[in-house]
């Protein structure tokens, strides 16, 4: 399906031509720099023609830009009036995806730009770090072998009062294996939830039963847990905006979804596959 023509090739013969005449009141969305065959191009037909450009050609001389997206607008309007007003389905279809998602994105941003306030930001910074401290540290260890029937010989041997870091030196697959598996410090966040989630419930000096990962099977020993000091507000600004805008987007999702009446019938032999079929929305 095309998307439409190529960036002009006539760039730098665009650098050379005049600019269209200045009008008496000051230019502004509604302006009409051309027409073809009465139909008008405005300057806000190009502003958003530009705002969908490749970066690379955003970085072009304004006035190279301009002519050249100009230039590029009027052979568009030129050609689809060729089809004498006639839209194909596929493109109809195409503009109604593309109306749908711009204006959910703007819903968005709404959302977004609400829930990220900067009172709001200083109210979840307070709530969240009330306390002058910050999340918990881990200080641990693991054996990592393949398979969970390595693992349970390996949490035997621990619990007959074998060594830890000796055991991890001669049984672990991991990297942190010949440091007898001590992978120091770490915060929330920083392992893959199995792992983490399997730290959590250890107490200091605890050593946990197999848990696998997408690296294998562990035996976990944490060694120590504390408490780190509250950053200051600047240091978790971003990671506060976007843990408030992604709750704020999800819960007016599930708002709007819940009160609307959304239906969707049971269709007899429909194979997923018929999205492939592009002949569909051909005509």
């Amino acid at each position: 399906m095309r998307k439409g023509l190529t960036f002009l090739r006539g760039m730098a013969v665009a650098a050379c031509a005049s600019l269209p005449l200045t009008a008496a009141a000051a230019p502004h969305a509604n302006t009409v720099v051309a027409s073809v065959n009465g139909e008008e191009i405005t300057i806000g037909h190009m502003v958003m023609a530009r705002e969908n450009l490749p970066d690379q050609y955003k970085q072009l001389p304004d006035e190279v830009l301009y002519n050249a997206i100009l230039d590029q607008l009027i052979q568009q309007t030129a050609l689809k009036q060729q089809l004498h007003g006639e839209v194909p389905r596929y493109v109809e279809l195409s503009v109604e995806n593309e109306e749908r998602a711009m204006l959910a994105a703007d819903v968005i941003d709404t959302v977004m730009d609400e829930a990220s306030s900067e009172g709001k930001l200083r109210a979840a910074y307070d709530d969240k770090y009330s306390t002058g401290e910050g999340g918990d540290e881990f200080h641990a260890a693991h054996i990592l072998v393949e398979s969970e029937e390595d693992a349970l010989e390996v949490k035997a041997e621990l619990d007959a009062g074998a060594d830890f870091a000796t055991l991890a030196k001669e049984r672990s697959t991991g990297p942190s294996g010949p440091n007898g598996g001590d992978l120091g410090w770490f915060t929330t966040g920083r392992m893959v939830p199995e792992f983490e989630q399997a730290v959590l419930k250890l107490r200091s000096g605890e050593v946990s039963g197999p848990v696998q990962t997408q690296f294998g099977w562990h035996i976990i020993l944490l060694n120590e847990r504390r408490k780190t000091e509250a950053p200051e507000f600047e240091e978790v600004r971003a990671e506060l905006a976007d843990e408030l805008r992604k709750n704020a987007i999800e819960q007016r999702v599930d708002e709007l979804t819940a009160a609307a009446e959304i239906q969707r019938p049971e269709i007899e032999d429909l194979d997923p596959a018929i999205l492939k079929d592009i002949s569909l929305v051909r005509n």
